[in-house]
């Protein structure tokens, strides 16, 4: 997809996802803890910043892995996910960073 075209879509699931959650439009990190939690599987709780940063980090495993750069190892003793890197990401930009992950965001949420 083109960069005007990905921003475009985006910003339609940023709207979707607002108007589900009655609420602001989520940002990159809204998004990627919202599949975190959807990864794990486990439901709504509470959880603590260490483990959201987790979360968020499973999140973009995930996502990556669609890139190849990540395949799943397995689950541990608690049902968290835990991912191998299994070749190395790309220097990218911030800008291509935010660029890819808004598109892998918008078809994981086309996905579902």
């Amino acid at each position: 997809m083109r960069p005007g075209e990905v921003n475009k879509k985006f910003e339609a699931l940023q709207q979707r996802i607002a108007q589900e959650f009655e609420s602001e439009a989520p940002d990159l990190k809204v998004f990627l803890f919202l599949i975190g939690v959807q990864e794990l599987g486990q439901g709504p709780q509470k959880f603590s910043k260490r483990q959201k940063e987790e979360l968020m980090h499973i999140a973009n495993c995930r996502l990556f892995s669609e890139l190849g750069f990540y395949e799943l190892e397995g689950l541990d003793q608690d049902g968290w996910p835990h991912w191998k890197l299994v070749k190395p990401v790309p220097a990218y930009t911030l800008l291509e960073q935010e660029l890819i992950l808004k598109s892998l965001i918008v078809a994981y949420f086309d996905n579902q």
